[in-house]
Parts: C-alpha cells; sequence; structure tokens
C-alpha cells in the first residue's frame, strides 16, 4: 500500500518537449512484455497498422509563453458528433494555460499523416484540471477531449469507426494492455508509432482511480496515447517516474466516473450542434 502511494507522490509529468535519457534500462527484462521491447518496454509497430492503430496519431500544439511546439498522442473514439479525439488534460492545459493551434494527425507515420490534419474547434479537459493548481491528486483527472475539423466530414468518415470506451470503476486491474504513443528524443524519432505491453494495477487516488504498469516506462512524447484493451480504450496515458529510474513505471488516467462521463457528453453535444454545415 505505501510503496504505491509513494510512486504516486513521486510523479512527474511527461515532458512532451524534453529529450529522453536513456542510458540505463529503466524496467528491467525480465518485466518487458512487449516482443522486441526497448529499455523502456517499447517497440515500433509493425507495418501495415491495424485499424485499432491507425485511429491513433499525433497531437501538436503551442505553449503561447514559451512558443514551443508540445508534441503528444491522441486517439480517435466513437461519439454521435464522430469527431472526437481522447488525449491527455496536459496536453490541452499545461502549467496553467491552455496551449493554442491544437492539431490531431491521425495515423501518423514516418512523416506522412494519411487522413490529413485536422484542427481543433474546441477543447475540454475536466475543471479542476484547470483551476487547480497541480499536485498528484489530480493526475486522475489527466484526459482531454479534442473536438476536431476539416471541411464538412466528421473525422470518423475518414478514419473509421473511432475506439469504444471500456469504463472500468476504481480498484479494477487490467492485464495485456497496449500503450500507443509517438516517443521523440534520444533513440526515438517521434514521427514512428511505438507500442508497449503492460499489466496495470489500481493505485490509491481519489475517483475515479488510476491505473499504474511496471511493464511500461513512458518517454517523452508518449503523453496522450490511448491504453488499448482488445479494440476498447480503458484510459490515457498521464505520467511517468523519472527516465533514470531503474524501476520506472507508468501510470495512466482510467477513463470512467462521473468527470470523464459528463465531459464526453457536453463535448459531444457541442460538437453536433457546432458541426461545419
Amino acid at each position: 500500500m505505501w510503496s504505491v502511494l509513494r510512486l504516486v507522490l513521486s510523479l512527474a509529468l511527461l515532458d512532451p518537449t524534453g529529450a529522453s535519457e536513456l542510458s540505463l534500462r529503466s524496467v528491467p527484462e525480465q518485466r518487458v512484455l512487449t516482443p522486441g521491447g526497448d529499455r523502456l518496454g517499447y517497440a515500433p509497430v509493425a507495418a501495415p497498422h491495424t485499424s485499432d492503430h491507425r485511429l491513433s496519431g499525433v497531437l501538436l500544439s503551442r505553449d503561447p509563453v514559451t512558443g514551443g511546439t508540445v508534441l503528444c498522442g491522441g486517439s480517435v473514439i466513437r461519439s454521435k458528433s464522430r469527431s472526437l479525439v481522447l488525449t491527455a488534460a496536459h496536453c490541452l492545459h499545461d502549467k496553467g494555460r491552455t496551449l493554442k493551434r491544437v492539431t490531431f494527425l491521425p495515423g501518423y507515420e514516418e512523416g506522412r499523416p494519411p487522413f490529413g490534419a485536422w484542427r481543433a474547434v474546441r477543447t475540454w479537459v475536466p475543471d479542476r484540471w484547470r483551476s487547480e493548481p497541480y499536485s498528484p491528486e489530480l493526475l486522475p483527472y489527466d484526459v482531454g477531449l479534442v473536438g476536431v475539423a476539416r471541411g464538412r466530414r466528421p473525422l470518423e468518415d475518414v478514419t473509421g469507426r473511432g475506439l469504444r470506451t471500456l469504463r472500468t470503476r476504481r480498484g479494477t486491474s487490467l492485464g495485456g494492455l497496449e500503450l500507443l504513443g509517438y516517443p521523440a528524443g534520444r533513440h526515438y524519432p517521434g514521427t514512428e508509432l511505438y507500442h508497449c505491453v503492460g499489466d496495470a494495477v489500481e493505485a490509491i487516488s481519489r475517483e475515479p482511480g488510476l491505473l499504474v504498469t511496471r511493464n511500461c516506462h513512458a518517454p517523452a512524447g508518449a503523453s496522450g496515447g490511448p491504453a488499448l484493451y482488445g479494440d476498447l480504450v480503458a484510459g490515457v496515458v498521464s505520467s511517468s517516474s523519472p527516465l533514470h529510474d531503474q524501476s520506472g513505471f507508468t501510470v495512466l488516467a482510467r477513463l470512467g466516473g462521473g468527470t470523464f462521463n459528463q465531459m464526453l457528453t457536453r463535448s459531444d453535444r457541442w460538437m453536433r450542434r457546432h458541426r461545419p454545415a
């Protein structure tokens, strides 16, 4: 109990613009479940990508203060508006400021967005993520949604049906999750889809709960990527321990509870009302 609590309290949000420190293995070899997984447990996704993998993509934004580009992951989720992207809240609102020029590139691979670039028309994060100063207690709410547009066609008309969400309750453990993302920095190109297979258990946290996997140690750029449970998305890559940690771990914001459900309903309704004619 206390060891998990200490892990949660030591978390640092992934810095999407930082360089990965990969001089040491941070996931012990016996814990790597991904075939061909590297020292962080990650391996490139073999081509051709499946339909589920092609629903993931790169999410780009701009920090209005520093002017820097922020790189995260995102995924198309199934909705009535057919134009919503799931990501981490800190990929949309970070350090007390809303990131600008958010753009989603679904299916991105080797510098090419096969489905084009989709601009954000609006973003949503939980109210407490926007209003409260950062603390580990906020990590269960590190989930965000992006409404996108590109011409008159909805996103899912171009990419195919989005991922269905698996809304689990706090305390639920999930085995065989597949984390997807576009890691960037040393040894990673930032343009190629990587995955990591991990078993996740509940961390001590507020509702709706957090998942922690010790089989994957997410590097910079992996924030916001989906955690797949079969063909469902069960969570979002939120945070990791420092990359020099030789017993590294990754935290996933679970999809569940009233906060996410209400945000999804609100964003989907808004996008249906404001769909380009």
